[in-house]
């Protein structure tokens, strides 16, 4: 049995119910039914035309599962639009379901939690064990999302930054339990890559395939993190690094410059340095005032700040830190790295304490706690030596 055909398929032929006039929960079911009639017929006798076989197979189900007094009116409509045997079209409606996943109605949870579901073909358990959520509450997640985008007309103009935030929003998600999210939206975005031609979307590919290359080195054997200066880059995935860097390049040579290629690029630069202390941060300063400008952002402006710490000096990345909004996430943190690098240990030691209370995450806060301890202990040494 070929699950991945059957992944893989999945999508498109959920477009095409959709396209063709089916709601999309309805179709959603429907194409659910028809995969576990796949799993079942197909290691007897796989069909010459697989993805035929699945439209005509979920437009039945469909079928089947309108026929109720509401429905009587259109169901001679419906077996009208059944398609013809034999092979399915080669083009489909695959780029406008992302859309629809993306839809501005939905918030950004539901968003990502629908196209892991349709374009991704997770289970509803799968999703709730990556989220670390009960898998009814994803299912009602999941179930209201659908009911949202039901009404939406499927021709629309879809926007192309929606759908990669939401694919961004899915990477970040980083992985848990038995579902890696940031390898599934690698997935997500390499199809989108095939179907659109985007120079941003390339650029988010890249900038995916960067980060991941460096994953491996990212976490201690005991599960801290383990900061970028400080990792293993023979770890790294060469592999990945060079796929994201022919792909970047690629899509900074068509010149129409968004904020996923510039990320991409400063990742590139990071990932091209043989050691920490040879990586070229004058450029990557230059990189982030490009992604300032393109998306005025205070985080931007925040990394930018330790960017200009490494290659101007911390009291240089101190003045920049000085014009953000101390509120930001992360401030703090930064402020202890930019006071220790200069030579502030007792400041730093409180900041990374403090930014350990803020930390968004266990494994963050575990980090900042022991940086601060760290820099306490190195403060009791030298007293003692002094005395």
């Amino acid at each position: 049995m070929n699950e991945a055909l059957l992944r893989s398929l999945t999508p498109s032929v959920l477009a095409i119910l959709v396209r063709r006039g089916a709601d999309f929960a309805a179709a959603e079911d429907a194409v659910q039914d028809a995969l576990v009639e796949a799993v079942r017929v197909w290691p007897v006798e796989q069909p010459r035309d697989p993805k035929g076989w699945l439209v005509t197979v979920a437009w039945r189900k469909f079928l089947d599962a309108t026929r109720s007094d509401a429905a009587r009116r259109r169901r001679e409509d419906l077996v009208e639009e059944e398609p013809a045997p034999g092979p399915a079209p080669a083009a489909d409606d695959t780029l406008q379901l992302y859309f629809l996943c993306a839809h501005p109605s939905l918030t950004p949870s539901s968003a990502v939690a629908l196209t892991l579901r349709a374009l991704g073909g997770l289970t509803t358990r799968q999703i709730a064990q990556a989220y670390l959520v009960p898998e009814a509450t994803m299912a009602q997640r999941i179930s209201r999302a659908k009911r949202t985008v039901s009404g939406v007309r499927f021709d629309q103009p879809g926007d192309v930054a929606t759908v990669l935030r939401v694919l961004y929003l899915v990477f970040n998600e980083g992985y848990s339990g038995d579902v890696d999210l940031a390898a599934e939206a690698i997935h997500l975005t390499r199809q989108l890559a095939a179907a659109v031609d985007h120079p941003e979307v390339r650029g988010l590919l890249a900038l995916m395939l960067l980060h991941h290359a460096r994953r491996a080195a990212r976490t201690a054997p005991d599960g801290s993190l383990v900061p970028l200066a400080e990792q293993d880059r023979a770890r790294w995935d060469t592999d990945s690094i060079a796929e994201g860097v022919e792909i970047l390049q690629a899509a900074l040579a068509r010149d129409r410059l968004g904020e996923f290629q510039a990320q991409a690029a400063i990742a590139a630069l990071h990932a091209d340095a043989p050691a920490a202390e040879e990586t070229d941060w004058v450029q990557i300063v230059e990189w982030y005032d490009e992604l300032a400008r393109l998306t005025d952002s205070p985080v931007v402006r925040l990394n930018r700040a330790v960017a200009v710490g490494e290659a101007d000096g911390p009291h240089a990345g101190l003045a920049a830190l000085a014009e953000l909004n101390d509120a930001l996430p992360r401030h703090t943190a930064v402020a202890a790295y930019l006071h220790e690098r200069a030579g502030d240990l007792a400041t730093a030691a409180r900041l990374y304490a403090e930014a350990a209370r803020k930390a968004p995450n266990l494994a963050e806060r575990d980090h900042l706690t022991r940086q601060a301890a760290r820099l306490n202990a190195s403060r009791l040494n030298r007293l003692e030596g002094d005395t």
